[in-house]
């Protein structure tokens, strides 16, 4: 009897939300070219499309750059992965989804220059 009792105090079910919690929500409120996009486009893509010869002659490195490519469709088509565009970053992962939204949240909003 002792045994058992142990046996079943010893016995517990995890609560998946307080072992996993939430992640963060991604917070598409307020987005600006300055505080959002840029460094998203810095830290994944201005490595292949900066300098002297940027990769496929596209230049990543400041608003005007940027915008262009947001305007022109490219920059969502390359980093939603849709068909008729080439899969950027390239060779690498797919960004994450906060980011991709982001990024379509600043270009929805005509792509200002903040």
């Amino acid at each position: 009897m002792i045994g058992m009792l142990i046996f079943l105090s010893s016995c517990y079910y995890d609560v998946a939300e307080e072992l996993y919690p939430d992640k963060p929500v991604c917070d598409t409120t307020n987005i600006t070219f300055t505080d959002h996009v840029l460094p998203i486009i810095n830290a994944n893509c201005t490595s292949c499309h900066s300098g002297q010869a940027p990769a496929g002659n596209i230049r990543l490195e400041n608003y005007n750059d940027i915008s262009a490519a947001a305007n022109n469709g490219s920059l969502l088509g390359v980093v939603r992965h849709e068909p008729g565009w080439s899969p950027m970053p390239k060779g690498g992962g797919k960004l994450n989804d906060c980011d991709i939204a982001e990024i379509e949240t600043w270009v929805n909003q005509g792509a200002p220059n903040n």
